[in-house]
């Protein structure tokens, strides 16, 4: 039986990588998506990747940087599909960059989309959550980079992860009233078009080969192997099932044992 049979699940930044997998994983379940993506098309394409797994769904623009864009994507959602369960703040943005080349651009940019999107697409979700009275999941992806991962691509990217970790522990106790739980997934290395351009850009600067920088990207991870998108799914997933009902507060890390706090 479908975990997430007549459930209601937006996935932001869903048009590739793990928001892509963590939309299609939700389908699989019997989840009804709202597919949101800051490019329509590709959030078309995941839509109706969802649908041929037998998913009602709908493609929804979204610039997750943007209050009232946040704002009209989950009321788009609430209209078109009735209500909303489950939310997965998977938006984020990043660029490979030593500290002192960071820019106040930079600063801005990450944390626009990061910590002040993750934020503001939480409080929309949890408003229509409160109102219909049946409780809710908030899944927010952040990073081992916010647990001071020394690989992350800089620390800019960092800080705006680990306000996401810090924000899932205290909208977990303030929401709790309310039935809605609120938990975080940080990522380790994942194979994504992000981290394989981030790669890329790591290789250029030390003048070496693609395939030889992403084993060094690899080599560190005690169990030998990075993420693929689905293993960050499968945790979100698990969190927004009636297995992980009374887990609130919590930031799991999927990352193959590079970080262990």
């Amino acid at each position: 039986m479908a975990s997430l049979k007549d459930k209601v699940v937006l996935v932001t930044g869903a048009g590739a990588g793990i928001g892509e997998a963590t939309a299609l994983g939700m389908a699989a379940e019997g989840a009804t998506m709202a597919v949101s993506d800051i490019d329509e098309q590709a959030a078309q394409r995941t839509a109706r990747k969802a649908e041929e797994l037998g998913a009602k769904s709908v493609a929804i623009q979204a610039d997750c940087g943007d209050v009232p864009s946040i704002e009209a994507m989950v009321a788009r959602t609430v209209k078109e599909l009735g209500r909303l369960d489950v939310i997965v703040n998977n938006a984020g943005v990043t660029r490979s960059a030593y500290i002192m080349d960071l820019t106040e651009a930079d600063w801005d940019r990450i944390h626009r989309v990061n910590a002040k999107g993750v934020f503001f697409c939480l409080q929309a979700a949890a408003r229509e959550m409160i109102k219909r009275g049946k409780g809710g999941r908030i899944i927010n992806i952040a990073s081992i980079a916010g647990r001071g991962f020394a690989g992350t691509s800089n620390a800019i990217y960092a800080a705006s992860k680990g306000a996401v970790i810090s924000l899932t522990k205290t909208a977990a106790q303030q929401l709790a009233r309310h039935d809605i739980n609120v938990n975080s997934i940080c990522p380790g290395v994942t194979l994504t078009e992000l981290v394989n351009r981030i790669v890329k850009e790591r290789a250029e600067q030390r003048g070496q080969d693609f395939e030889k920088m992403l084993a060094e990207f690899q080599k560190p991870i005690p169990i030998g192997r990075a993420n693929t998108p689905e293993d960050i799914a499968a945790m979100a997933v698990f969190l927004a099932s009636p297995g992980a009902r009374n887990i609130t507060g919590q930031c799991y890390n999927v990352d193959g044992g590079l970080v262990t706090s």
